[in-house]
């Protein structure tokens, strides 16, 4: 029995992600509930945050200014937001 081969999203359908540089010294548990307080599930949902390492999230490009509001009113500093991993270097 043949499998059929999943087909890889074109660059026009993906998400067009921005990637923040948190200071050191804070949580996942504590930036999801910035996060969580401010802009909700459906905002949560909407931004779709992936942690990449420990500092470093990944959010949708549309609502990286509600992500940073959330951040500024819970007192976590974005050091510096960039559209590359590379970038934040």
């Amino acid at each position: 029995m043949q499998r059929k081969q999943e087909k890889n999203l074109k660059p026009t359908m993906r998400d067009n992600r921005r990637y923040l540089l948190v200071e050191k010294g804070k949580s996942r548990k504590e930036i999801e509930e910035a996060i969580l307080e401010y802009i909700g599930i459906l905002g949560w949902a909407r931004a779709a945050p992936v942690f990449v390492k420990e500092n470093i999230i990944a959010v949708n490009r549309e609502e990286l200014d509600k992500v940073r509001a959330s951040f500024e009113l819970a007192g976590i500093r974005v050091m510096r937001v960039s559209g590359t991993l590379k970038g934040l270097r």
